[in-house]
């Protein structure tokens, strides 16, 4: 249950900037849930707070440090609320709301290979980054935590990623990776495969993300939990869709919905982000 929503899309995409480019990206998200996926079955209301809504002001960057290199940056600021009564909270000790800075990532991406077809073109890339905390919240409060901005693991991850875009400006997107966690968090094999059209005027796509978490973890109230949020297995699929529109002089704006299909230990949270884009 802890808001791993504000993670669930892959931080970095199939598409390079030149050398000497890149963007600046300020974006805010919502999501909400009142159900959440338990073992064995979805339950209906969160435990303690009824019902979670997470935003998140996120400010992320990418840049060309070469045609085949970029390094992309990402910094979020969540705010976590929970719907819990005046009398549980006066009982428990508990509050409503958790907020601060939440996990700065830095990743880098190299595309080691390109190869042209009749009609288009594929690229192939290998990206690294890592996430660690870097504000000062909590994530071992007890059932305090399933409003928790995040679970304090610092987590090194691997992609390969595999694009292809017609001439016409329809792509394909596939990356599959594994990611090395800590603060008894379970590794997990991430992946992700995104449709879309992308042109000067216009970009849209649809996605699907997955997330597969070792079986060292536990289930929230299952065999071995004693209250620690960040040790449970997270499993989800998740879909959505995403959209960008230039504006004037390199400024354009984005938007998009998603929503979990399926998972384990966390909240059937729905949402949408909106941002504004600078190029350069």
């Amino acid at each position: 249950m802890l808001p791993v929503t504000m993670l669930a899309q892959s931080p970095v995409s199939g598409f390079m900037k030149a050398k000497g480019e890149g963007s600046i990206t300020a974006s805010f998200s919502s999501e909400k849930y009142d159900e959440v996926f338990l073992v064995p079955q979805k339950v209906d209301g969160v435990p303690v707070f009824n019902e979670v809504q997470t935003t998140s002001y996120s400010l992320y960057a990418e840049y060309g440090i070469s045609d085949n290199f970029n390094l992309v940056f990402n910094l979020p600021y969540i705010k976590s609320e929970g719907e819990a009564t005046p009398e549980t909270l006066d009982n428990l000790g508990y509050e409503n709301e958790r907020k601060g800075v939440q996990d700065v990532s830095l990743y880098a991406k190299y595309r080691f290979a390109s190869t042209a077809t009749p009609k288009g073109m594929i690229n192939f890339i290998a990206a690294a980054g890592i996430e660690t905390p870097l504000g000062d919240y909590r994530a071992d409060e007890g059932l305090q935590s399933i409003i928790a901005i995040g679970n304090r693991s610092t987590d090194i991850t691997g992609l390969a990623i595999a694009n292809y875009k017609h001439n016409n400006g329809i792509f394909a997107t596939g990356q599959i990776g594994y990611s090395l966690r800590s603060n008894s968090v379970p590794n997990a094999l991430l992946s992700e495969l995104k449709l879309g059209y992308a042109a000067s005027k216009f970009y849209l796509d649809a996605y699907i993300a997955n997330q597969l978490s070792d079986d060292s973890g536990v289930d929230i109230l299952g065999e071995g939990f004693n209250g620690f949020f960040p040790a449970t297995r997270v499993n989800y699929t998740r879909i959505g869709f995403n959209a960008y529109v230039p504006v004037y002089k390199g400024i354009g704006v984005s938007g998009g919905y998603a929503n979990y299909i399926e998972g384990r230990n966390l909240g059937d949270a729905d949402g949408f982000n909106w941002g504004i884009t600078y190029s350069f």
